[in-house]
């Protein structure tokens, strides 16, 4: 099982292998080092497995090291960041 998030720049994702399926969070580009999370999706067998919050910590960590900021149109990442206010930081100001 791989454990690493990775940014697929070419499909505008970020994802993680989990036993030969993938879970994705579908970003674009909202301007210079911003990123809009636009979808979370995660396969119904891994559903219930923390695969989705794995996956949002990792994608969020990433962008935070490309010092990014993001807008979490996804629900999903929105409230996994209202959860854990330390990434709260990130959230673009909305203008």
């Amino acid at each position: 099982m791989t454990t690493e998030v990775t940014d697929n720049a070419a499909r505008h994702r970020f994802e993680l292998d989990v036993d030969g399926t993938t879970a994705i969070i579908a970003y674009r580009r909202a301007g210079a080092g911003v990123l809009e999370l636009v979808h979370t999706e995660v396969p119904e067998n891994l559903s219930g497995q923390g695969v989705g919050s794995r996956l949002v910590k990792g994608a969020l960590d990433l962008i935070r090291a490309e010092g990014a900021k993001v807008i979490p149109s996804c629900s999903f990442v929105a409230a996994f960041i209202q959860r854990h206010p330390e990434y709260a930081d990130m959230v673009a100001a909305r203008g």
